[in-house]
């Protein structure tokens, strides 16, 4: 009875010892989550019209502001801006639609002129497509199209 007595109390003790602490309640820290942990919707404006068309309209009070329309729901167009920690504002303008995303910005990087040979084989190619039933021409014109506008 002794030893069973001691077993019992020395796993007890042995689960005691193994368990975790109790937890204390989280504090938020003033400040936790950033300097925009606190930012606050300062305008907002939405329609969503029953044929897919929309628009929205938003401003923050840390300086994020963004606005998008759509007329059928598939493409957009719209900008956005907001303010880094270093005080830079940035600010893109884009189209989304089935060449897909097209950004554009002061900051962002341009894509280099392409060389004429280049063009030239995407042409070739055009000209002669080739059979798969994968081959897209419109996306290989949306190529081109873009591709030449990097000839300035």
């Amino acid at each position: 009875m002794y030893k069973q007595s001691i077993v019992v109390l020395s796993c007890l003790l042995a689960l005691a010892v193994a368990a975790p602490p109790a937890a204390a309640p989280a504090k938020r820290s003033p400040g936790a989550g950033g300097p925009d942990a606190e930012a606050t919707v300062v305008t907002q404006d939405q329609i969503i019209n029953e044929g897919g068309s929309y628009a929205y309209n938003y401003e923050t009070s840390n300086g994020i502001k963004a606005r998008q329309t759509s007329d059928n729901g598939v493409s957009a167009a719209g900008e956005y801006s907001f303010l880094a920690p270093d005080g830079t504002t940035y600010s893109i303008v884009y189209v989304a639609n089935e060449n897909g995303f097209q950004p554009q910005g002061a900051h962002l990087p341009v894509e280099p002129e392409t060389p004429e040979h280049v063009i030239k084989q995407l042409e070739d190619i055009r000209a002669n497509p080739p059979s798969d039933p994968e081959f897209s021409l419109a996306s290989l014109d949306a190529t081109l199209a873009r591709l030449r506008a990097t000839k300035g």
